[in-house]
């Protein structure tokens, strides 16, 4: 490999539509300034992502308050916001206990009082008594009486006639009031285009609703309306955008060379045949189609994704010794030193006794010995790396990488995982994620990707029992630690946070470390966490793989890539203060091994609803693809998948529950591009708008 002459490294550019120029070009005819808007206006717009009309066109009310009707003081109701006309009997500067504007209003039904905390001297200028008001908000009962604080007030001159519409409450930012919002989405609606860009056959055969009544109504809502039908025309449009730009990216990726990877066998079938164990049903599927990929001309993208333990790794390893076969290197990067150092022991004690230098790189490493490892990836002579985020720094150069393969790929961003890609010229790439990703999610933010599931676990997994238990039972806890070590068993101790800390009073990893060497004193007890340095963590972390340590207690830092099948027990401390997919996570610790294990989730009263369904969903489920279902019923897809990481703009109308219009708008994007080239063009760019530099590249 050394003699090869390494291919020129492409430059890491920055991110562009998958759609190439046609769509940019189309996006900035759809995306016209701002008129209207001053400077300060426009930078404030800016941040909820409005950067033209069309976009203020998209930008739907979060709610709606119905002023079209007025309702008298007396038949208000306490907690609901309504209208009023009053007049002004009395207003003054009041302390109760701290100064405000106290103003007496009636009408021919009874007495309010309106309540001003912050006010400005024109305000108490206009409240003047005797004059006619048309106020809305919330009634409640005050210790003065019936109140409003803080009304939305306007003086009345003569008779006023009241909207036909109710009156739109738009996602907002500070410093950018609702009357701007109104007067600069009720002048885009004027003047953008809200021609159909969906084909006509497409909207009769699947009957939806006109797209430019809907986006109107939507913004201007009769107080009689049903807005169901023309909501599920606009989150369908979206929907379909996302799909139109994901399916053009994956075709740009199989439009570019890439290098053939074939293999003839050698290796992998060395490796085969010496692993101990045999690959399962769903390995073999998978393996095939990543090895199929890899012989392609044309960049592999593929997610893999499989449940903790399903035996990813080995696959990993099969992927890069193909590489090799063909003449070319493989890197693979993750997220934590520990995971990376896991995957490097793995991996070299596989691929050593087959003749294979794998080099180990990460930040932590002395000078010396990094520019050693770095001087024969360089000069081809070593072709297999593991890593951290070191893999992509400046001076990491490769003679001919073919394959890169990023761990926990949700844990980086775009641009990182965008950088080891273009480490090598159109290098194939596969992704892998032991956080399962919900089929409606996989078939949207992931709809540019090749997408393998690893739906089956290796034999001799044992079942893993979950308990909920309260702090209060810590006693007993710790008794049950003692007689899983006095067996030969070990246990994890997993705690949120390192040390004190006033915000949140959690039990923390040291002070949990100390009280457990003193009641367990007959145990060897070890502590690591994110703060130590990286040869004291390694050293902890050997011991305990060596069985010298008995309890390991730890930060999440062992969420992923610690495998000891020796540890049956996993205590988490504040169970109630980790996500579901952190949960499921530690809980993959144990049961690696024969014994029977458990993982015991303790808790603090009083539990939030939200953590009280989290742990419910842990408690009662194991199926790491349903547990990440019911996560993204909880917290939507932002939080699931995070934008810094997708590198997409999220989804604001769409419902990801529902998989028919989901799958409806993949069918129907595969269509347009087809069939319709012009009008997915035009669709993309009204949506794309000013967002097109989130899309993935």
């Amino acid at each position: 490999m050394a003699d090869n002459k390494p291919p020129p490294k492409p430059p890491l550019r920055s991110v562009t539509p998958p759609g190439g120029g046609a769509t940019l070009e189309a996006a900035r005819r759809v995306c016209s300034p701002l008129p209207g808007a001053t400077v300060a206006v426009a930078e404030k717009l800016k941040r909820l992502g409005l950067n033209c009309q069309a976009d203020l066109v998209l930008h739907l009310p979060l709610r709606f308050e119905d002023e079209t009707r007025i309702t008298s003081i007396a038949a208000a109701v306490s907690g609901e916001a309504a209208q009023f006309d009053v007049t002004v009997l009395s207003c003054e500067i009041a302390y109760r206990p701290r100064r405000q504007l106290v103003c007496r209003v009636e009408d021919a039904s009874g007495l309010l009082m309106l309540r001003f905390m912050n006010f400005y001297p024109s305000q108490q200028k206009v409240l003047q008594p005797g004059a006619r008001l048309r106020i809305f908000g919330e009634v409640r009962g005050g210790f003065w009486g019936t109140e409003m604080i803080h009304p939305r007030f306007h003086v009345l001159h003569g008779d006023e006639a009241l909207p036909s519409t109710l009156t739109p409450v738009y996602p907002t930012t500070a410093g950018l009031g609702q009357a701007t919002l109104r007067r600069l989405i009720e002048r885009a609606l004027q003047e953008v285009d809200l021609d159909e860009t969906l084909p006509a056959a497409i909207v009769e055969r699947l009957q939806l609703a006109d797209f430019a009544a809907s986006v109107r109504s939507l913004h201007t809502m009769p107080a009689d309306a049903a807005p169901h039908s023309v909501r599920e025309r606009i989150a369908f449009d979206e929907l379909l955008a996302q799909q139109i730009s994901l399916r053009q990216a994956y075709a740009a990726r199989r439009a570019r060379g890439a290098p053939r990877l074939p293999g003839d066998g050698t290796l992998t079938g060395s490796l085969l045949a010496a692993l101990p164990f045999r690959l399962t049903g769903a390995q073999e599927r998978v393996w095939q189609e990543i090895a199929r990929d890899l012989a392609e001309p044309h960049p592999m993208q593929r997610l893999l994704q499989g449940d903790v333990g399903s035996g990813k790794t080995v696959l990993a390893a099969l992927a890069m010794l193909q590489a090799v076969e063909a003449g070319y290197q493989a890197a693979l990067m993750a997220p934590t030193e520990i995971l990376a150092e896991q995957h490097y022991r793995k991996l070299a004690g596989w691929l050593t006794p087959l003749g294979l230098d794998v080099a180990w790189l990460s930040g932590s490493q002395k000078k010396r010995d990094k520019l050693a490892v770095l001087t024969k990836v360089g000069a081809g002579e070593t072709a297999l790396m593991v890593g951290t985020h070191a893999l992509i720094e400046e001076g990491v150069e490769f003679a001919r990488l073919g394959l890169a393969i990023v761990d926990e790929q949700h844990r980086f961003g775009v641009r990182q995982r965008l950088a080891l890609k273009q480490k090598g010229l159109h290098s194939h790439q596969l992704a892998m994620s032991a956080t399962p990703i919900p089929r409606t999610l996989a078939m949207s933010y992931y709809a540019d990707l090749d997408v393998s599931v690893l739906d089956e676990l290796p034999p001799g997994r044992t079942p893993v029992v979950t308990k909920l238990v309260g702090a209060a039972r810590r006693d007993e806890i710790i008794a049950r630690v003692r007689l899983a070590c006095r067996q030969g068993q070990q246990a994890y101790w997993v705690c949120p946070l390192i040390e004190e800390s006033e915000a949140l009073q959690l039990k923390t990893a040291e002070e949990t470390y100390a009280h457990l060497t003193a009641e367990l004193t007959e145990l060897r007890i070890g502590l690591v966490h994110g703060r130590l340095k990286s040869d004291a963590k390694a050293a902890v972390m050997a011991s305990f793989v060596r069985n010298e340590i008995q309890l390991l207690v730890a930060t999440t830092v062992i969420e992923v890539g610690v495998d000891v099948p020796n540890a049956s027990l996993m205590v988490i401390e504040h169970a109630e203060r980790f996500g579901l997919a952190q949960l499921h996570q530690l809980r993959g610790r144990v049961g690696r091994g024969a014994a029977e294990s458990a993982c015991i989730l303790l808790y603090e009263q009083p539990l939030s609803e939200t953590a009280r369904a989290r742990l419910k969903i842990i408690y009662e489920n194991s199926d790491g693809f349903e547990i990440a279902r019911q996560d993204l019923h909880l917290r939507g897809p932002g939080e699931f998948i995070g934008s810094r990481q997708s590198g997409l703009p999220l989804l604001r109308f769409a419902d990801l529950e529902d998989v028919a219009q989901v799958e409806m708008a993949r069918a129907v994007a595969e269509e347009m591009l087809a069939q319709w080239p012009e009008h997915a063009e035009r669709h993309l760019a009204r949506w794309l708008g000013g967002r097109s530099e989130l899309l993935r590249a």
